[in-house]
């Protein structure tokens, strides 16, 4: 399986945070592709020969669809070869562009339907009919920004910098806290946040939490378990361990032996 994580152009950077490309060329591979609670939603384009399903859903996908908060942890099972792309979005734009409830497809997709006078059906064969990886994402990239032109009004601005204010304290900045540097009653900055994103500013940050966790297991950048623990702000270790547990279904011990 090769993977490569692209940076978004300028024209979508406000809203996509990476694009994301998973290929695989043999015939007879079965693949699982683990993914956990990240605080992104996206939109995801796939080509496979025999399909896409999704795991513990048993769902089997659509070539392009939308997919909001991953809360509980999930697989994609693909036999033989694939390829796949997805646009992770900074959670502020579900309900400003497609006009959706955040809240309504956590852990769930949303089909996407003919919008911005683009039929999807013909956008979805135009992606399949090119074997350029590059176009597909330009065609992607061209379709979104579409979007931002004709939807920017809507766009909660405010909750964008929120959003940015967790991912650089890697969820260890207080809610009160971001709530002054907005100049916005913290009551109201949650109740925005959660609209616009579909969980809570608090949730958000214990995801970014456990995600800075995550990647310091998968690249071994620890000598104990506890510097996790205490360089991620957790009180303690079993504290830490029911937070990984909570978002992987592992310990972090079992995880690390898989």
């Amino acid at each position: 399986m090769n993977f490569s994580s692209i940076i978004p152009p300028s024209s979508i950077s406000l809203f996509v945070k990476n694009v994301w490309v998973f290929e695989n060329d043999s015939e007879k591979q079965h693949t699982s592709l683990p993914f956990f609670a990240d605080g992104y939603p996206g939109l995801m384009f796939q080509k496979t020969e025999n399909g896409l399903c999704v795991n513990p859903h048993n769902k089997k996908m659509p070539e392009i669809f939308l997919y909001g908060q991953t809360i509980k942890p999930i697989t994609l099972e693909i036999e033989g070869p694939y390829q796949i792309i997805i646009f992770q979005f900074y959670p502020f734009v579900l309900r400003a562009f497609w006009e959706i409830i955040p809240e309504s497809i956590n852990d769930s997709c949303y089909y996407l339907d003919n919008t911005l006078e683009v039929n999807i059906a013909e956008f979805t064969n135009q992606l399949l009919a090119t074997n350029s990886l590059d176009q597909r994402i330009e065609n992607i990239i061209h379709l979104l920004f579409q979007y931002f032109i004709q939807k920017k009004n809507k766009l909660d601005l405010s909750v964008r910098k929120a959003i940015q204010y967790i991912i650089d304290s890697k969820g260890q900045i207080s809610i009160k806290e971001i709530a002054t540097r907005l100049e916005i009653n913290i009551r109201t900055l949650e109740r925005r946040f959660l609209k616009e994103t579909g969980i809570s500013a608090k949730q958000f940050a214990n995801i970014s939490q456990f995600q800075a966790t995550l990647h310091q297991l998968t690249t071994k950048d620890y000598v104990k378990l506890t510097d996790i623990v205490y360089e991620n702000g957790f009180s303690d270790q079993s504290h830490f361990i029911r937070v990984f547990k909570a978002f992987t279904g592992k310990t972090p011990k079992k995880f690390v032996m898989k």
